[in-house]
């Protein structure tokens, strides 16, 4: 069968291949791939910035954001054959670590957790996958192809679930956020935000495209410029971008009492003028959390499917810019100025 694989550490290795099919070590599942989405981590992988091959291999198969159709659905009887899933991304270590021991493995305290198409086990994209039946997420048929949003919205709902939790250390009723970056998880942060009945505000780079609009379309507002150009101290900032100068304003500018969520990883190679005690002094004075978000555990996962279910679906659909097939993975990995979320697509939903 086809696989997208890389060697990991090893730019210009990525290569559309014949593997085997399946160990069936992998799980009792067996799964047709749909389409699998691309984000940053992948292009990080394939530029030999990240990642890890199974251990007594060289190579990775790539993608995380998974969506396929079950072919065999094994004998535990909590799927059937049809069925569209997305696959759970992180396992537990084995140790395991106590967070990992209880099922969030999301907050994995000694890093020796493994992931889908990121470390240690391979990922989605191939033409078929197995998957252990508690990690194959059912998804509602009527997504279609849509689906393959849950994983990037099961990061939105952890980082939701992390800011709603600290504002209970106090009286708190927020009624504004702002989300900083406009991409996959910046919108998806938004309409989660619209969800929760706040007013939302987005800042992004982009004066045209479908950025503006498709914040709009969401009855949110949109902002170019800096966080301290919107004109007001948000009760919540999601940030997104993983841009230190953004980071930095961010916790300047959050309101009295109010929480920050980092849920984007920049590159680095930036430097903040500004002294790092004097960002730390405002968040002092102010009460403020700045607290840090990645991954997800299962209930993120079942969060998530509600998220979407809410959701306008001609909204969703307008998320989805490009598809590549799996012959032009590399296409699909080359940022194009108005892409969102693009997918490499293997089957029709």
């Amino acid at each position: 069968m086809k696989a997208i694989t890389v060697e990991p550490h090893k730019p210009e290795t990525a290569r559309l291949e014949d593997i085997p099919e399946p160990d069936a070590r992998g799980g009792s599942v067996v799964v047709e791939a749909i389409a699998v989405g691309v984000c940053g981590t992948d292009v990080e992988i394939v530029e030999g910035k990240y990642g890890w091959a199974p251990r007594g291999k060289t190579r990775l198969v790539l993608g995380h954001e998974s969506l396929g159709r079950v072919v065999d659905p094994g004998p535990s009887g909590a799927l059937q054959k049809g069925d569209l899933v997305a696959g759970i991304v992180r396992r537990p270590d084995p140790v395991p670590c106590p967070n990992c021991a209880v099922g969030e493995w999301d907050m994995c305290r000694n890093g020796q957790y493994t992931e889908r198409g990121i470390k240690e086990i391979d990922g989605f994209m191939s033409e078929r996958w197995r998957i252990e039946p508690e990690y194959a997420m059912k998804i509602d048929r009527s997504l279609g192809l849509l689906g393959v949003l849950l994983e990037p919205t099961t990061v939105v709902t952890k980082a939701w679930e992390q800011v709603l939790a600290v504002g209970q250390r106090a009286f708190w009723e927020p009624r504004t956020v702002l989300v900083t970056g406009a991409g996959p998880i910046g919108l998806l942060a938004a309409l989660v935000g619209r969800q929760h009945g706040l007013e939302v505000h987005v800042l992004d780079r982009a004066e045209s495209g479908p950025k503006p609009e498709l914040v709009r379309a969401l009855g949110a507002t949109y902002h170019t410029g800096s966080v301290g150009g919107v004109g007001f101290e948000p009760d919540v900032i999601v940030e997104c971008t993983g841009v230190g100068q953004v980071i930095h304003d961010a916790i300047r500018g959050i309101g009295a009492g109010g929480v920050v969520c980092l849920a984007g990883v920049g590159t680095g190679g930036s430097t903040v003028g500004p002294a790092v005690a004097d960002v730390a002094a405002a968040a002092v004075l102010k009460n403020n959390v700045v607290v840090g978000s990645v991954n997800a555990n299962k209930r993120h996962w079942y969060k998530a499917g509600q998220v979407l279910a809410r959701a306008d679906r001609s909204w969703l659909a307008r998320l989805v810019t490009r598809r590549e097939p799996p012959e032009a993975f590399m296409r699909a990995l080359q940022r194009q100025p108005d892409d969102i979320k693009v997918v490499v697509q293997f089957a029709e939903a």
